[in-house]
């Protein structure tokens, strides 16, 4: 197999424009967005001490993230994507903005943090099923796997350099400071935004919100690989999502100053995959890829939990990075390549939810396991959980086993 062959496929950005637009505010948004990411909980965390407090945000982003999303979803099948996107940029932005002015304040409040975080969740589930549905709409079919690699990219590298600048600014210059830059970055990505071509629906979806969002989770119900795709997700989230648990874990090892490191270990392993990502193209078998990708993730993050240096604890976070990426990669394939444009928005919605609610639950999981068993048990546990249940995912699930990837239904 020569280097050449492994090399992540960018002509996306090469031969479309309005790609180019969406992936490079993407990865400024996602290096923003980081920063807050790591602020906002290390804020609680000094503010509270308390794992509790810290694994709340997770909580209260739930309900905000399932009924914009699912809303979110209709709205990007009724009108036209660009504008939700733009309009919800701007929200992000301000949302923001309330955190630098409360870190301002003599005395900040934790729960105004709370506030902006269900903010920030809903401003997300309204915006996401429309950025991932207009994906399709803007790259041919031919070219989906390569811009999925690249979007991926985008995510990869702004964690990985945000959650490392993210922890830098906040020992450096404090909370407000950090969250300033984030808002500065929205700023940015909207130009990019704005050049975005007008992407209207094929078709008129006329029914109320909630027939429509019934409609697409029959349509869900019915695709039992899609299906599989979705608890196969959820689950490796809920069970081994421990990112509530990284300022303590730093604690743990002696290394207060590697917070931002642990935060980005995952990113890179991911960042890798995706660097070289060519070989994806001749897999066939995308679904038994999603679940041996998925189980890796599992295994990674319980050698975390045995770890006792951060070297190892690194280690174990890089590969368990590495195989969500792959993971991420193939269900986007399925996912964009098998289902009908004008149910795309409120399917990216169902999307959003499996991909979004399950890291919530799980800081909250990684939390309460954490409290009650101590943090080596909260990784370990969590890790093998989710190894166990994404193979049983496979096993009761025949048609997600053998999806392969002429498996194509596009209409």
């Amino acid at each position: 197999m020569s280097l050449s062959s492994l090399r992540i496929d960018v002509s996306p950005l090469r031969q479309l424009p309005a790609f180019r637009n969406l992936w490079f505010s993407s990865l400024i948004t996602r290096f923003g967005s980081m920063i807050t990411y790591v602020a906002a909980p290390y804020q609680i965390k000094e503010l509270t001490g308390s794992y509790l407090a810290v694994g709340l945000v997770g909580v209260l982003e739930i309900i905000p993230l399932v009924i914009f999303g699912l809303y979110g979803g209709t709205l990007a099948d009724r009108i036209d994507r660009r504008r939700i996107i733009l309009v919800t940029e701007f929200g992000l932005m301000a949302s923001v903005l309330l955190l630098a002015l409360n870190s301002r304040l003599s005395s900040p409040q934790t729960w105004i943090i709370y506030v902006v975080a269900m903010l920030v969740a809903s401003f997300d589930g309204l915006q996401s099923p429309s950025l991932n549905s207009i994906v399709p709409r803007i790259v041919p079919v031919e070219k989906l796997a390569a811009s999925s690699a690249l979007m991926s990219l985008t995510r990869n590298l702004g964690f990985i350099f945000g959650t490392m600048l993210g922890g830098f600014l906040v020992a450096r210059v404090g909370f407000s400071t950090s969250y300033l830059i984030d808002a500065a970055t929205f700023g940015l990505s909207l130009v990019f935004l704005w050049f975005l071509p007008t992407v209207s629906p094929d078709q008129t979806l006329r029914e109320n919100p909630i027939s429509a969002i019934v409609e697409s989770a029959q349509y869900a119900w019915s695709r039992k690989d899609l299906l599989g795709t979705y608890l196969i997700d959820t689950a490796a989230m809920i069970f081994a999502y421990p990112v509530a648990l990284f300022p303590f874990l730093a604690d743990e090892l002696d290394s207060p100053q590697s917070l931002g490191l642990l935060y980005a270990a995952g990113a890179v392993g991911a960042a890798i995959a995706g660097l070289t990502s060519g070989w994806t193209a001749r897999v066939t078998r995308h679904g038994m890829a999603v679940v041996y990708s998925a189980m890796v993730w599992g295994l990674g993050i319980a050698f975390v939990g045995v770890s006792d240096t951060l070297p190892m604890a690194l280690l174990g976070l890089t590969i368990a990075g590495a195989a969500d990426m792959v993971s991420g990669l193939f269900r986007s394939v399925i996912w964009n390549t098998t289902i009908p444009d004008h149910l795309r928005g409120r399917m990216a919605g169902i999307e959003m939810l499996s991909y979004s609610i399950g890291p919530q639950l799980g800081q909250v999981r990684s939390s309460f396991s954490a409290q009650l068993f101590g943090l080596q048990k909260a990784f370990v546990s969590g890790g093998l959980l989710c190894t166990a249940v994404v193979g049983l995912c496979a096993t009761t699930l025949p048609s997600l086993r053998n999806y392969r990837s002429s498996d194509q239904i596009v209409s």
